[in-house]
């Protein structure tokens, strides 16, 4: 597409989203709880880092890829979950996971995805990942637990930072509550978005696929702000986390944690990883920027188990900043997302080419000719 062509870095790819969709769906995906602060914060944190390069290295040849969970990936990235996002672009998650598999990195399925675990298995294979929310129904959880492992998912990201949804004042001014009711002002804009308009009207609008058959809940796409609140498990602790680890053969990571004490249960409770996360400060507003709580966690834990960060990813060179300050590798949310929305399956390939491109490019300039050789001596104090 020659309009994919035009788009330079990731803000391009997000404002191309934003002409395409309803300013509702836009807000959805792009805004944050209460005041954003976290939101804001998260990305302000990359922007703070400084780098220290080295000269004189020869890097006419630098090798991107990493271990991880001892397999290679050709970045050190993997596609975080992203939930409803159907209700921008009928079939985004398949799209998303195609991308990712072509781009040799793994990708995260969420819960409530408008493709199911099995259709994501058969359709796009590759390095599978599957997130949980914890709902309060134990018995539909452990099935979507169980069903991941017999679909060949590699690891389980269990979600621990939504005990209740966040205040998402965006979505309330749009009114994108459950039920969705459009009024005059959505309703219009729908109208001038041809193209999003144009593929809701051709396939329908899109349901929680792995949602369907639990009890009490819609499974409708629009409805995913009154279901997070209503079906989400408040009372889940550590005690509970001991029932998945016995269920769940593959690697067990937990997303949300921004404490190194809280990373140390973790790793004592058996998990394999631990993802640094505020939900993209879409819950506590306030809560620590993750690239600032990433240093105690990977501090506390990092020599043993897997440390991954979300949260603020915009850029190639972020990738390097977050493996300098101790992940091993970094989750993209919203920066593959906007490509998704922006061009489909050709769109989240642009997305991803552009942060490997700015990535390839900052190691050399930064005189690193191999990503696993990325170091703390490189971050200016």
């Amino acid at each position: 597409m020659a309009s994919l062509e035009r788009a330079f870095n990731i803000e391009d790819l997000r404002r191309m989203a934003r002409r395409r969709l309803p300013r509702a769906v836009f807000d959805f995906f792009d805004g944050g709880a209460e005041d954003e602060l976290s939101l804001r914060e998260n990305r302000a944190a990359f922007e703070r880092v400084r780098l220290l390069p080295r000269v004189m290295v020869d890097v006419r040849q630098v090798d991107t890829g990493i271990e991880l969970f001892d397999i290679r990936a050709n970045l050190p990235m993997a596609i975080a979950p992203t939930g409803a996002i159907a209700a921008g672009r009928f079939g985004a998650d398949l799209m998303l996971a195609r991308a990712a598999r072509a781009a040799g990195i793994p990708y995260t399925l969420a819960t409530p995805a408008g493709n199911s675990i099995e259709e994501i298995a058969d359709k796009a294979g590759g390095r599978l990942w599957f997130q949980l929310y914890v709902l309060k129904n134990r018995q539909f959880r452990e099935g979507l637990i169980r069903r991941a492992h017999a679909a060949g998912f590699e690891a389980l990201l269990v979600t621990v930072d939504l005990a209740v949804g966040g205040k998402r004042e965006r979505d309330l001014r749009n009114n994108f509550v459950a039920p969705f009711r459009p009024g005059w002002r959505n309703a219009r804009d729908m109208l001038f978005k041809p193209a999003w308009l144009l593929d809701m009207a051709r396939n329908g609008l899109p349901r929680i696929k792995n949602l369907e058959g639990m009890k009490h809940s819609s499974t409708k796409i629009t409805d995913i702000a009154a279901w997070v609140g209503r079906e989400l498990d408040a009372s889940f602790d550590w005690q509970q986390l001991d029932r998945i680890r016995e269920l769940w053969p593959g690697k067990l990571l937990l997303k949300g944690v921004v404490r190194a004490d809280d990373a140390r249960k973790a790793l004592a409770l058996g998990c394999d990883g631990v993802v640094v996360s505020n939900h993209g400060g879409r819950q506590l507003d306030g809560a620590i920027a993750t690239l600032d709580a990433l240093p105690a966690v990977a501090k506390a834990v990092g020599a043993k188990m897997t440390v991954l960060l979300d949260g603020g990813v915009r850029r190639g060179v972020d990738l390097l900043k977050a493996r300098a300050l101790g992940a091993q590798a970094v989750l993209t949310g919203r920066a593959t997302l906007f490509g998704v929305m922006a061009g489909g399956e050709a769109g989240a390939k642009r997305a991803i080419d552009i942060l490997s491109g700015e990535f390839e490019r900052a190691l050399q300039l930064c005189g690193v000719a191999e990503a696993e050789d990325i170091g703390a001596e490189l971050i200016a104090p």
